[in-house]
């Protein structure tokens, strides 16, 4: 478990759970799902010290759950947002966890890109000054976005420090800016950079998986190869599909939670109107961004679909030209079988059997129907290859 305490420019990373919230800020807490399990007792007295509320058992169980999928509820006092992430997996998905897409006998499907990608779901807890954080163990979003969140801190304060003597214009310029890139101002918009972070971490996997599905529609399409490895692109379709649906859960969770903070009392104060519109703004960029994922997701499986009618149509039309050209062949050779079978029968007397000159007139008159033949079927096409 990390504990971080974000007071305006001022990000402290704490060693334990603080009794009481700072002023004009809020306190984050980053837990793995097996610390939660364990001590959900302790962060749950904490949560009653700091807010004067407890999460209720259903939400606790939600956000347990390694196979739920996203899914956001709210309650008087606090927001639950169970948000499924698209993320490269650095280690071996654990059995309790979820697993990365589809499991088949231990081993994840489709093609190393997609096997690589881990759908863990990420918790959510929204209070006022207060977010819970429960993450799959070893989560890399949470460490990497603690260590930026960090480094975005101490730069706004030596900023800050070096600024001391600008002009007031100058530094409500700077603090707008803070705002709206640096330092989260309340756990809502946390909430929102790490929803984003986790939203934008499958497009740094879209680069790899579209060269790998390209490579399979090459192969597919190449006339002089032979592709054998449906199985894997069966799974690679099915895991497209798995990835579509995720992002509809993940679409469906923002677009409640958007009605939901489109539902709140607009703030008189104008700070807080500014705050509320920022909420909004991000929000909205998230469902774009996934938007965006889905787009990508629908075109890939597509292209599967369009190389696969593809390679068929062309099957087909590779045997359509073998059988024609097999049937002129045939075709060919019909007449030439007719008189070598008239020749054969077992009669004594057969015109020109038993002249000296029988046998070169009809071997004449089949190369003669052979060549004319074969000359019609030249001209018609029914011997010529098709371009590739």
């Amino acid at each position: 478990m990390r504990v971080f305490i974000v007071s305006g420019q001022h990000v402290h990373d704490a060693l334990a759970l603080p009794q009481n919230v700072p002023e004009n800020g809020f306190v984050w807490v980053a837990c793995s799902r097996t610390f939660f399990a364990t001590e959900q007792v302790q962060i749950q007295q904490s949560l009653q010290n700091l807010t004067g509320h407890n999460l209720l058992d259903l939400h606790v169980s939600d956000l347990l759950n390694a196979q739920l999928p996203s899914r956001f509820d709210s309650t008087s006092y606090y927001d639950v947002l169970v948000f499924r992430r698209l993320a490269s997996a650095a280690r071996d998905v654990d059995t309790k966890d979820a697993p990365p897409l589809k499991k088949s006998r231990g081993k994840l499907s489709g093609p190393p890109a997609l096997r690589r990608v881990d759908t863990s779901p990420i918790g959510f807890a929204v209070f006022d000054n207060v977010l819970i954080t429960v993450h799959p163990d070893d989560c890399l979003i949470r460490e990497g976005y603690a260590a930026r969140l960090m480094a975005a801190s101490k730069e706004l304060l030596q900023s800050a420090h070096s600024k001391t003597q600008s002009s007031s214009g100058f530094a409500s310029a700077d603090d707008r800016s803070t705002g709206a890139r640096g330092i989260p101002v309340s756990p809502a918009d946390l909430m929102l950079r790490m929803v984003s972070q986790v939203v934008d971490a499958y497009l740094d996997l879209r680069r790899e998986l579209t060269r790998q599905l390209d490579h399979w529609q090459a192969e597919l399409i190449n006339p002089y190869t032979r592709f054998n490895n449906w199985s894997a692109l069966l799974e690679a379709r099915l895991s497209l599909h798995h990835l579509d649906e995720i992002c509809e859960d993940q679409r469906s969770a923002m677009q409640d939670w958007l009605e939901s903070l489109n539902a709140w009392s607009t703030p008189t104060a104008s700070a807080l109107m500014r705050e509320h519109e920022i909420l909004k703004v991000r929000s909205r960029d998230v469902l774009e961004h996934i938007d965006r994922v889905v787009h990508h997701v629908r075109r890939l499986e597509q292209s599967i679909e369009t190389a696969v009618q593809i390679h068929f149509n062309a099957q087909s039309n590779r045997t359509n030209e073998s059988m024609r050209t097999l049937t002129s062949i045939t075709a060919i050779f019909l007449p030439l079988n007719l008189i070598a079978a008239i020749f054969g029968m077992n009669f004594d007397v057969i015109p020109l059997l038993h002249t000296s000159t029988g046998f070169w007139w009809t071997l004449g008159s089949m190369a003669l129907i052979a060549t004319t033949l074969a000359w019609v079927f030249w001209r018609k096409r029914y011997l010529l290859r098709s371009g590739r």
